[in-house]
């Protein structure tokens, strides 16, 4: 793909390998980077998606994929960000898998969330029947990363969140002892509370939560 070589030449172009060490360590040395901080990053991919953007649009799946497999975690963020600008409106049936795919590469709560929210999140917007059967399986999945995106899919959703689905996920995972999952609970209900902050109160008071999540959830909530 001329896309992703004219990306790679750009990345390896403008590499810092003092930022590259900074940004590798605040991620627990998970992934490796050039050390191209956020906003230059989305210049040179915007410029070069403007040159490439039939390319891409004819190819946005098989992109994303190849970006995925590569090393460095620029690559993955310009993954993510071609399938939220290429495919909502636009999605599939069986662009589930693809999801699920991405959510268990190269996991980790940077990734996990953006496509939680606008990749999972649209996606069951479009195919809203595929709700139940999709939370559920990653509800019950052993991997804690889709258990965050069952819990995190409807961030953003507003009048529109599925309460059921976001109390009861809450009430799934309410004993886990992973960190990451009491912080999404907690985060959920937060952002949920923007718009229902009584149903948010009334939940969390019966709910029997950790510290964490009752924590999160309650942080802007202002009592009389």
């Amino acid at each position: 793909m001329n896309f992703i070589l004219e990306l790679e030449n750009a990345f390896t172009t403008n590499k810092n390998q003092e930022s590259a060490f900074a940004m590798a360590k605040y991620m627990k040395n998970n992934f490796l980077f050039f050390g191209i901080k956020t906003e230059e990053r989305r210049r040179i991919f915007k410029e070069i998606y403007k040159e490439y953007k039939e390319e891409i649009t004819a190819n946005a799946r098989a992109i994303a994929l190849e970006l995925y497999s590569k090393p460095e975690r620029e690559f993955h963020y310009c993954a993510i960000e071609i399938l939220i600008k290429e495919l909502k409106g636009n999605y599939k049936k069986n662009d589930i898998q693809l999801i699920e795919k991405l959510i268990l590469t190269n996991s980790w709560w940077d990734s996990v969330d953006t496509i939680s929210k606008y990749i999972l999140g649209e996606y069951l917007l479009e195919f809203p029947m595929e709700t139940k059967n999709v939370i559920e399986h990653f509800s019950k999945s052993e991997n804690m990363w889709l258990n965050r995106s069952a819990i995190l899919f409807q961030l953003g959703y507003k009048q529109k969140t599925n309460t059921i689905f976001l109390f009861s996920e809450c009430l799934k995972q309410a004993d886990s002892k992973a960190f990451f999952i009491q912080k999404a609970i907690g985060w959920a209900l937060r952002e949920y509370a923007k718009t229902n902050p009584d149903a948010v109160k009334e939940f969390v008071s019966k709910a029997n939560l950790k510290p964490l999540s009752t924590k999160e959830a309650l942080k802007n909530i202002c009592y009389p």
